[in-house]
């Protein structure tokens, strides 16, 4: 039976988190009675509450619905959190967000997008392709889409676009008809340990694949792949091996322009309105999904010239003929370096000052060295003390370690307060803003910052 057709009343703890929220909106819209905890309030949740979802934010058992048929859980909440362990030890059905995806996609044509980096912005572009070109979908992003103000959108054709999230392995519970992998790299080592165990958990996700389904995979990127029952398609950014790449890239007026060469033909002349490199790469292999739907050549190239972004993803705060801002929400190495290419890609000329917040003690122990270099890629770095989230601290772990172990001379580990001053101060142009803690907070004070200068 399918667990969906009988939810009168859904309670989450963590509702205010960018993948949990989705979930909130898509029973909200199925009439189903929603509401939920988070530990401070933001943007995201006074959106949810517009929007008539209830929401709460002190750890109180006297709050919770207590007619609620599930309770969900995000694993960023604590283990002793009192409203977690109320519902667990009183007879509620308590279950993982990972857990519902796989009850809405299970019965549902769907496209998973999984990767260490890159699969927010594809599974955005793909679902806005989707959207945009009339086919239709429902979905489940890891980001704001610009082009709508949100992260989830429904439609009456049973299609799926969904972000598949590596962190506590939670894309193994889905079962996809189309899989994407766009990174590999190592992360999340306090869930999997090793790089090894990272990417044997890639090459389990796509045995996740439906029979005859379809992997499309980023050319370059090695997991163990069993190919029975599947199609294996590739793609690349001037990777000329690669089952789908790009052609004959060219920048004009801030936009990329290139053709996209694949097994049936050529699109001619696509245009992409957004910052970096590694987009065009993203774009190709959500058009290489629409493709494979069979979507015409003309939806598609309009849909990509339409497709505005997601924020925090290269989005630009300010963009004047004095100021460039830029914020992406970079938190790794190899992310971080397609940032900083992306930007010399557009602005060759500029000296560019880069501001980066550190995510996790355990990510900046373990990606120290990756860091470092790709610090040292930038003119200037102003570093921000690590955002721990989830964590405590680690003896000797902090942004200092990775300034004393960068070449770079133009360097600095400061404040928020202090870089509020540099900001009321400085006269660079090219500003780059960076991580996934609270920086975004930061990123807004400094584009008011620079709006009056």
């Amino acid at each position: 039976m399918n667990p969906l057709t009988n939810i009168k009343n859904i309670y989450f703890i963590g509702i205010g988190g960018i993948g949990m929220s989705a979930l909130a909106r898509y029973f909200n819209t199925q009439g189903v009675t929603v509401s939920g905890y988070d530990k401070t309030p933001t943007v995201l949740t006074a959106d949810l509450e517009r929007e008539g979802i209830q929401i709460h934010f002190d750890d109180n058992i006297e709050k919770i619905d207590k007619q609620a048929t599930i309770v969900v859980y995000t694993p960023a909440v604590p283990a002793d959190h009192s409203e977690l362990n109320y519902c667990k030890n009183n007879g509620y059905n308590v279950v993982k967000r990972s857990d519902v995806l796989n009850w809405i996609t299970e019965n549902a044509f769907t496209i998973a997008i999984a990767g260490t980096h890159g699969k927010t912005t594809t599974t955005s572009m793909t679902a806005h392709i989707l959207r945009h070109s009339e086919y239709g979908c429902n979905a489940f992003l890891g980001g704001i889409a610009s082009n709508y103000d949100t992260n989830f959108w429904s439609h009456e054709n049973n299609v799926v676009v969904v972000e598949a999230d590596e962190y506590d392995r939670s894309f193994l519970k889905l079962a996809p008809n189309i899989a994407v992998v766009t990174a590999v790299d190592p992360d999340h080592l306090d869930i999997y340990g090793t790089p090894e165990e990272v990417l044997k958990a890639f090459g389990q996700f796509t045995d996740k694949i439906k029979s005859g389904g379809l992997l499309i995979q980023k050319m370059g990127t090695e997991f163990p792949v069993h190919h029975s029952g599947k199609t294996v398609h590739t793609y690349g950014f001037n990777m000329d091996n690669a089952t789908y790449h790009t052609a004959n890239l060219k920048v004009v007026d801030g936009a990329y322009h290139f053709d996209l060469v694949h097994n049936a033909g050529v699109l001619k002349n696509v245009v992409l309105n957004m910052g970096g490199l590694h987009n065009v790469e993203n774009a190709t292999a959500a058009i290489a999904i629409a493709l494979r739907l069979g979507i015409s050549d003309e939806k598609i190239i309009n849909a990509v010239a339409a497709f505005k972004g997601v924020k925090r993803r290269f989005e630009y705060k300010l963009k004047t003929s004095n100021k460039v801002l830029i914020d992406d929400y970079a938190h790794h190495p190899e992310e971080l370096n397609a940032l900083i290419s992306g930007v010399r890609s557009l602005y060759p000329n500029e000296k560019m000052t880069l501001v980066f917040q550190p995510h996790l003690y355990s990510r900046t122990q373990d990606q120290a060295k990756g860091f470092m270099e790709v610090l040292d890629k930038a003119d200037q770095v102003i570093l921000l003390p690590i955002y721990p989230a989830r964590e405590l601290p680690i003896p000797g772990v902090s942004s200092d370690m990775l300034l004393n172990g960068m070449q770079l001379t133009n360097k600095q580990v400061m404040s928020k307060d202090a870089l509020m001053q540099w900001a009321a101060t400085t006269n660079e142009k090219l500003i780059v803003m960076a991580g996934a803690g609270d920086i975004d907070v930061c990123i807004n004070q400094v584009q008011e910052i620079f709006s009056k200068l």
